[in-house]
């Protein structure tokens, strides 16, 4: 691709060099290493590192054109342009998009954001376009999937880069839909900017990610973003039992349309009939009044379902399609998932966050005749704020209480679980920093009327530690024990 094609989009204020910009681009990188001859650089600001300070580097690979907002001046572009930007990242993703020629114009994309919910609707809305014969692609947490392809998600939402050529991919695979989960992260990084959004979904918030974000009005401003940058013409599905969703009814520019439990909303479930084989409610909305039967546990699955629902509908796709897709989903992998187990009743959830904590924790609550018992962790270089909390909300639903390493990076296993206790009043707990130790007593101690939570580590299939990363399976460690005890 041309150069000045390229930079046909950029707000920039100034070249240094002489260089021609009749230039073929032939990649973009924003990582000098991966820089080759026929590259543009991104010269990246980041929060750990500045891409000025590899800039050399990225020319001595080959890098034919420089883009950044402060180099460094001891670089010389006497032969190499230079363009300057006001904000670098905004730079990546509006040149990534060029390069990939728009993909996102070629499908209809849905950015599903918020603190919890997010897999689960990305997922129930893929098997409600498969159910009707519309094909899609899923970028998010688990993995990105498309077509027969399913690669590793190094992040929820990758950088600009990888996001369009994976749009891109998409596109040229014949997908329709492209769901997305959309991160804060991304989304106050720019990662997203480009990206032509048709549905834009809203989960909940609650306090999570705060010490990148600070407070819990950064953190909503930074999904706010979404919203705020939709076409007339795009959908914004909102929560409005969030007290956060009704905020975006005056930041969104899309359609609005909410979805809700306990407050007036287009899309509204009634009578709702909970256990732990599954979840029925009646569905209204627009004229419409249906059963609808799902095998997901929880008033906040159900929640999922109606934003899963609302999508459906407004991409005009039949009740009876969305209906059988929602009874048909099994759930995703590690959102509390079961265990199999003759004599036990063992849930696997990915919940890290105190309000995710609380959501299955009440659900499995409700129904659990003898001890709940649960088993989790935090991570470490993450969030510390929410760590009592953590042991706060074990202690108001839990009959027992196993604290365990999650990934606690480089920082002190033993010093993460003493933050979870400091949370802890009134119960007694254990530190077993063994995760798999502290998963078997659970189990070991259980009977047929108990319930073991295992959280916070969902379909993650790893831990990392301050010198190595493991293979570890909450899912796979429990099976074998239950096996091996004939559980």
């Amino acid at each position: 691709m041309r150069l000045e094609r390229l930079l046909k989009r950029l707000n920039n204020n100034g070249r240094r060099g002489d260089y021609p910009l009749a230039l073929d681009i032939k990649s973009i990188s924003a990582n000098s290493k991966t820089v080759r001859d026929g590259s543009l650089f991104v010269a990246v600001e980041g929060t750990k590192s500045r891409g000025s300070d590899f800039i050399a580097e990225a020319l001595r690979n080959g890098a034919l054109c420089v883009v950044g907002s402060r180099p460094k001046t001891e670089v010389s572009f006497k032969n190499v342009p230079f363009i300057k930007v006001r904000n670098s990242r905004l730079a990546l993703a509006v040149l990534a998009d060029e390069f990939f020629d728009h993909p996102s114009k070629k499908l209809k994309v849905a950015g599903v954001t918020g603190t919890n919910g997010k897999t689960t609707i990305t997922y129930l809305i893929r098997d409600i376009l498969k159910q009707a014969d519309l094909s899609s692609g899923i970028i998010g947490t688990i993995n990105y999937c498309y077509g027969d392809k399913v690669l590793p998600a190094v992040n929820t939402t990758p950088g600009p880069i990888e996001l369009q050529s994976l749009l891109n991919d998409m596109a040229k695979s014949a997908c329709r839909y492209c769901v997305m989960e959309v991160s804060s992260h991304a989304l106050s990084q720019e990662r997203t900017a480009g990206i032509d959004f048709e549905s834009a979904i809203f989960t909940n918030l609650t306090p999570d990610h705060l010490d990148y974000h600070k407070t819990l009005e950064n953190y909503f401003l930074a999904k706010s973003r979404l919203f705020s940058a939709l076409k007339t013409e795009a959908h914004a599905i909102v929560n409005l039992d969030s007290p956060y969703g009704a905020r975006l009814r005056s930041l969104n520019r899309g359609r609005f349309v909410g979805y809700a439990i306990d407050s007036p909303a287009d899309f509204k479930a009634r009578d709702l009939s909970l256990s732990l084989e599954g979840s029925e409610f009646v569905l209204e909305a627009r004229g419409i009044k249906s059963k609808i039967k799902t095998r997901l546990l929880g008033r906040h699955n159900i929640l999922n379902i109606l934003a899963a629902i609302a999508f459906g509908v407004t991409q005009k796709i039949e009740l009876p399609q969305i209906q059988k897709a929602v009874e048909n989903f099994e759930g995703v992998r590690g959102r509390l998932c079961r265990v199999k187990a003759r004599e036990r009743n063992v849930f696997i959830d990915y919940a890290h966050t105190p309000d995710a904590l609380e959501n299955v924790l009440s659900v499995l609550r409700q129904f659990t005749k003898g001890r709940l018992r649960v088993v989790f962790g935090c991570g470490g270089e993450r969030d510390r704020l929410k760590r009592p909390l953590m042991g706060k909300v074990a202690e108001k639903y839990s009959d027992t209480i196993i604290i365990t390493s999650d990934n606690p990076r480089a920082e002190e296993p033993l010093a993460i679980a003493k933050e979870i206790a400091a949370g802890i009043k009134t119960k007694e707990y254990k530190i077993i920093l063994d995760r798999r130790q502290a998963i078997e007593l659970a189990l070991e101690k259980s009977n047929f009327s108990d319930t073991v939570l295992i959280a916070g580590k969902g379909h993650e299939n790893y831990q990392i530690f301050k010198d190595n990363k493991i293979e570890f399976d909450d899912q796979i460690a429990a099976e074998e024990y239950i096996r091996e005890k004939g559980l």
